[in-house]
Formats: C-alpha cells, structure tokens, sequence
C-alpha cells in the first residue's frame, strides 16, 4: 500500500507525539523530538495540530514533520524507514508541490535526519544546502556538577510570569508569555516536560530553560534556553544548562541533546562549559523558488 500524507487534528497529535518518542534512542542523529512539538503547543493545541503532518503506510505512522514557521517543515522518520525509497520519494514530492498543503511557493527549507534518503532526492531536485547547525549532547549516565545557583521548576503562576519575562528579555521579538506557558503546560509532552527558572544572588529570575524527557532510556531535548539580556556573562548559561541536564536525568534520560546556529558562537561555547560536546555540523535543505 502507498504512503499517504495526512494532517492528524487534536486528536491525532498524541499518536505523532508517541511515535516521535518511539523513535528516539541514542546514536540517533538530531531530528525533530517530541519536545519540539511540546514547545509549538505554546500556541495552542489547535494551532499544534494545524501545523503537524503525518505519513502513514497500512496504518503506521512512517514520518512526522512540523511545519514551524513560514516555509520550513522539520521532519523526521521512523529509524528503518530512513532508507524506504517508496516514502522518500513521497516526502519529496509532497513538499515539493505547494498544492500538496505541505510548503508554499518560494523560499522553503525542509529539516531531516542527516541519513535520511530525502536528502539525495531534493538535493537532486535542486535544492541547496543552507547555513549549518551544532548539535551538542551530554552523556547522563554520570551525575551532573551543581549549578552553583539557585534553581527552581516553574509550577506557580508567578513562576510562569517570571519565565515569561526572562524568555522576553532573552530572545529579540519574543511575544512570551504566561498564558503561553500554560498553554504549552497542557500539550502532552509536558507530561515528561519541567520549566526552570535560575536566580541570582538578590533572588532576580536572570535565566530559563524547558527540558523535554522522550522517557526513560531515551535522550532528552533542551528547547529552548535563554539568559536575560541584562544578566549577561555572568555564568548563569552554564548554570542553567547544568540545570537542565540534571532535570533530564532525573526524569530518566540518558543522553541530553540540543541545537544551535554554528554562528552562534556564544551559545555552542555556553553549552560546551556546561559539559556538553560537539556533534558534527548539520544542514537544512533549501530552495529559493
């Protein structure tokens, strides 16, 4: 039977959240995690589901992707289906062809594992290789060094206002905001999911980071992580990224993962001073029109 594309609704997104848990394991290379979808729910479950696609052959699912952002889908597989000719060569089609619902016309980028065969068949097609990214992993089968700061997990409402108010300062142009944060709170992967909040000395909220567990045995997703504009180079990076990666084992991850822009030097050094190590750069696929 062929594979088809589907848009799964609300109630379908707990199915592509399970799948995409299912199919993470260590050794994999970066690709979309359920935790990815957990921090898309911020904008609701409705928006969520509008917003995820899913490739099913004889009723199982083969490949979710999420389209996050004007025209770029990231997308991921099952890890025997990375190689299936008869789905990559729908995967390519599908987001080639704008009517198809998938991308729209002009500048689009499609995220997908790096030994996924999708990438010979647009690369072939004439898609380009864009700008790299850094992948950076730290093993947690160790106990994780002390943040040196105080840590908290975001469960009151005025912890909610503060991790929205540091998320704001961290990133340009972020909306943040409480209510999205207890919009995210609601999604299903949260169920495996803790906000934190670090503190400096005068009790300031200066840094914040969301961690996602795939479950136990299975590595966990740092998305997203920010540092208060003010509170700069004091540290606080490292100390809540260490945060972080003792909240994953605590939750039972083994590995935690998390990406970054190669041109962000600033984060990939934060990140590695945490205790985190470099994996090989990746590549989106690109085209212009």
């Amino acid at each position: 039977m062929a594979t088809t594309l589907h848009t799964p609704g609300i109630d379908g997104l707990r199915e592509a959240v399970d799948a995409l848990r299912d199919w993470q394991h260590d050794g994999a290379p970066m690709q979309l995690h359920p935790g990815d979808l957990g921090w898309y729910w911020r904008t609701g479950a409705a928006a969520t589901a509008a917003a995820v696609r899913t490739w099913l052959r004889n009723g199982r699912i083969l490949a979710v992707g999420l389209l996050d952002g004007p025209g770029l889908l990231r997308l991921t597989t099952a890890p025997d289906a990375r190689q299936d000719e008869e789905l990559a060569r729908r995967l390519a089609a599908d987001v080639t062809a704008p009517e198809r619902g998938v991308l729209p016309e002009g500048r689009a980028n499609v995220e997908a594992p790096v030994d996924a065969l999708l990438h010979d068949l647009l690369r072939e097609a004439g898609w380009h290789t864009d700008e790299p990214w850094t992948p950076l992993r730290i093993d947690l089968t160790r106990p994780v060094k002390d943040p040196g700061v105080r840590i908290e997990v975001v469960t009151r409402p005025a912890q909610a206002e503060a991790y929205a108010a540091v998320h704001r300062a961290a990133f340009d142009g972020s909306a943040f905001t409480d209510e999205r944060w207890h919009a995210m709170a609601t999604g299903s992967p949260f169920t495996d999911a803790r906000s934190l909040l670090a503190y400096d000395d005068e009790g300031t909220a200066v840094a914040a980071v969301t961690v996602w567990s795939a479950g136990p045995g299975r590595p966990g997703l740092l998305e997203p992580m920010g540092v208060h504009r003010d509170h700069r180079r004091h540290g606080y990076g490292m100390a809540i990224s260490t945060a972080a990666a003792a909240a994953l084992r605590q939750l039972g991850a083994t590995t935690a993962l998390v990406c970054t822009p190669t041109s962000n030097t600033a984060a990939v050094a934060t990140y590695e001073s945490a205790g985190f190590h470099q994996l090989p750069n990746i590549h989106d696929r690109y085209r212009t029109a």
